[in-house]
Parts: C-alpha cells; structure tokens; sequence
C-alpha cells in the first residue's frame, strides 16, 4: 500500500494535525488497533456521543485521535515528530479504516 499523504496542520497549542480518515467504525473500535501497532499502547479514552478522545504513546511520540465531521483527525503533540514515525501511524491506521470502509 502507497504511503498516505500527510498533512501539517499546526495547531495553537503546538500539535500538529497530520491526518484525517473517514470515520468508518466506532472509536472504541480504534484501541484494539492500537495495540496491534507494535510498541504502541493506549494511554487514555474520553467517549462522547458528540465526539470522543484517543490517546495513546508510540516511539516515545504522544498521540490523539479525535473523530469530528465524519472523520477521524489524527494529532501528535510534538509537531516536529519525525516523518516516519507519522507514516508508520497513518499507514497502520489507514489499512484498517480502508478495510472496513470497503464493506
């Protein structure tokens, strides 16, 4: 599979916003998926009915996913992570929303 594009939306508070997914499945679905990505672990989980929070280490990087407007948003808080830790998120990520999106 083609490495996904990746965005750099920074953000007021210093993250940045590196990609968005369709929002294909339930968030919770999204933290056994988490740990399907090897050395990553889920650190928190703020469900909502309006949106809900995701947050999780991977590479000494901390993540957030939030889903808002029919996507999932995909932020690192450190804005200079490097690319390829970025990738490997999204790549990961991506596979599996594909998937489901497809049926």
């Amino acid at each position: 599979m083609a490495t996904v594009q990746l965005l750099n939306n920074r953000m007021k508070d210093g993250s940045r916003n590196f990609i968005l997914l369709p929002q294909t499945v339930p968030p919770l679905r999204l933290i056994p998926r988490i740990v399907t990505l090897w050395g990553a672990f889920p650190t928190a989980y703020v469900p909502s009915l309006a949106e809900s929070w995701i947050d999780f280490r991977f590479r000494g990087q901390n993540f957030s996913i939030n889903n808002q407007f029919g996507d999932f948003w995909f932020f690192v808080e450190d804005a200079s992570c490097p690319t390829d830790i970025l990738e490997r998120v999204a790549n990961h990520f991506s596979k599996f929303l594909a998937v489901r999106n497809a049926r």
